[in-house]
């Protein structure tokens, strides 16, 4: 696979880890918890960082909030995790930044809507305030664009400017050109303050997957600060991952994006993870980077009529699930692993041939034997009631035997 051409950006620091430039394309995600109740925020904040996520994001909307935030961050510390905790502002943030201290100090980054913090007008000064903390604790910041926010008064001057002109624009190429406008003044309005320029990240987030990447590619074209990448609002299910996945992989093959997010709305009661696993699964799928074990399953056809290679393919992503926590500590490299699970003789060899391990059962009246090929070469054809517990022995005897353990960073 061609390597894709990543964008030349500056490079940030958010609180140790660097965004921007050739540094790898991070995940982020966002908790959904009361900031202000640090258990529920810290558990969910662990669980998305076990899961992936390499940033998470926090609101910090009320005094209670800005309170426990250094109370959450120390919590997390005390727990070993070391993911950086993003603030996110709007409309308050001057406020709760000067108050509090502690919480503007804790954090790893701010988060700034332009669109809530009154630009332009003269009788707030909301933007200068919470860039001046961003000075003063030496956090970048991400100025964050949201068309749902928009600043109505820039908004308003490009539609008037539009309305003379000898060939005006569309009002929708208006808006999403006020968007870039938005994301791109306002950096350079935090840097005549002082902040430097190797301390703002840019995003400019639709709900609309073609318009996205309109303003992304308006935006990368005109700029060199970091752009984190993704749908707001993205939505539930099916619909927000598709979404997400159909414009997150039109910019990165594009090379543009340092971070990105799914923005999925789980369901009640829902797991919040599941939109770092479907970040990790867009950069997968690209090739950008690897993060699990993938395991290829055919679909079924008349010729799995049973079940049983399904039941297999689920229990393999289960055990890989289940044992990468454990294999990422000692086998580096196993995140690059390609398992196969096919269902018939017609795909199934071939299939099993291109992984590095892979398992082709028998189809519907076929002999009831399972060949399983390593590094594309047959080495074993398992028959019984075993075939599960044997197959998952030689993916463990794969494991150890290509990727060398280390303990303490020392191969052993």
């Amino acid at each position: 696979m061609a390597l894709i051409e990543r964008r030349r950006s500056v490079v940030v620091d958010v609180g140790g880890v660097k965004v921007g430039g050739s540094n790898p394309i991070a995940v982020q995600s966002m908790t959904n918890t009361d900031t202000a109740d640090v258990t529920a925020t810290v558990n969910q904040t662990l669980a998305l960082a076990q899961a992936g996520s390499e940033r998470v994001r926090v609101t910090v909307h009320t005094e209670a909030a800005a309170r426990a935030l250094p109370k959450v961050v120390d919590t997390l510390r005390m727990f070993g995790s070391r993911v950086p905790i993003i603030g996110d502002f709007h409309y308050n943030g001057h406020i709760l930044l000067k108050k509090y201290p502690e919480c503007a100090r804790a954090l790893a980054k701010y988060r700034i809507n332009p669109g809530n913090v009154n630009i332009g007008r003269h009788t707030d000064d909301n933007f200068r305030t919470m860039i001046e903390a961003a000075i003063e604790y030496g956090k970048p910041v991400r100025i964050g664009v949201n068309w749902g926010s928009l600043d109505a008064s820039l908004l308003t001057r490009m539609m008037d400017e539009n309305g003379r002109m000898a060939h005006p624009l569309t009002a929708e190429d208006v808006m999403k050109r006020a968007i870039v406008v938005s994301a791109i003044e306002s950096a350079r309005l935090a840097e005549s303050y002082g902040l430097p320029h190797d301390r703002i990240i840019l995003s400019a987030k639709v709900s609309n997957v073609q318009d996205l990447v309109d303003v992304y590619r308006m935006m990368a074209g005109e700029c060199d600060f970091p752009m984190h990448v993704g749908l707001t609002e993205a939505g539930m299910g099916a619909k927000g991952i598709v979404a997400t996945t159909a414009a997150l992989s039109i910019l990165l093959q594009e090379g543009i994006g340092d971070t990105i997010r799914a923005s999925l709305t789980p369901a009640p009661n829902g797991d919040r993870t599941e939109e770092v696993l479907v970040s990790q699964q867009i950069l997968q799928s690209l090739g950008i980077r690897s993060f699990t074990p993938q395991v290829t399953a055919c679909p079924g056809c008349g010729r799995t009529t049973s079940t049983f290679f399904q039941e297999l393919a689920e229990q393999i992503q289960s055990y890989l699930k289940h044992q990468m926590p454990i294999w990422k500590e000692g086998y580096p490299g196993v995140e690059e692993m390609k398992v196969a699970v096919m269902g018939c003789i017609v795909n199934g060899p071939g299939e099993s041939k291109h992984a590095n391990i892979g398992i082709s059962l028998p189809g519907t009246a076929e002999e009831p034997k399972a060949p399983v090929y390593v590094d594309g070469q047959l080495v074993k054809t398992l028959r019984g009631d075993t075939i599960v517990q044997d197959f998952i022995g030689m993916l463990n005897a794969y494991v150890e035997r290509t990727y060398p353990k280390q303990e303490s960073g020392v191969a052993v």
